[in-house]
């Protein structure tokens, strides 16, 4: 291995060992590959690769390949692999912070529903500190086809006029130190 190919590994690793910063548990780097994790998970038949492989990919330093699966968009956040790791490693965090660094990045491929509607996520709780369903709803409903979209005006219509989809979001207290806060953790790329 060269000098130039180390240093691209321990960067890769070390990017996203620091997006782990509050999770539970040992490090990834401890993994045995066992494939518990895999083995409890219940959608590894639909990613590109598996949980183990995923984690043994980030070791090895193949970000490419790392950020160009689908696997860590379609993890179901069951803690199953977690829950069950021998080593005690956050899997699920770890495929939270992949999701992260591939939205930090903007290394994510251009189909999916997740990384569009995560980046709306953020960008609403940056703005009034909670969610809401209005801003959130364009950023994957227009990935559906058309009856489905007003479908989902139907029910969204249905909820205002019953007073269960307020029209302006609401806004959290002292906003702006919740801001500081958020991006002191998580890195953004820009402004909310």
């Amino acid at each position: 291995m060269t000098e130039a190919s180390e240093t691209y590994t321990f960067t890769f690793m070390k990017e996203v060992s620091s997006l782990l910063h509050a999770a539970d548990g040992n490090p990834f780097p401890m993994c045995v590959q066992c494939g518990t994790c895999s083995g409890s998970c219940p959608v590894a038949a639909y990613m590109d690769y598996t949980p183990r492989q995923i984690i043994a990919m980030v070791n090895a330093g193949l970000k490419d390949q790392v950020l160009d699966s689908n696997t860590f968009w379609y993890c179901a956040s069951c803690y199953q692999c977690t829950v069950r790791c021998p080593q005690n490693i956050s899997i699920t965090e770890l495929m939270y912070a992949l999701q992260r660094y591939s939205i930090w990045k903007s290394r994510y491929k251009e189909d999916m529903i997740g990384p569009s509607f995560s980046e709306a996520f953020a960008k609403t709780i940056m703005r009034t500190g909670r969610t809401f369903e209005p801003i959130l709803a364009p950023s994957y409903i227009f990935k559906f086809k058309l009856r489905e979209f007003f479908m989902e005006i139907q029910n969204a219509t249905e909820l205002m006029l019953k007073g269960r989809l307020p029209l302006l979001p609401p806004r959290i207290k002292r906003l702006d130190n919740f801001k500081r806060m958020i991006r002191r953790i998580i890195p953004m790329g820009g402004e909310a």
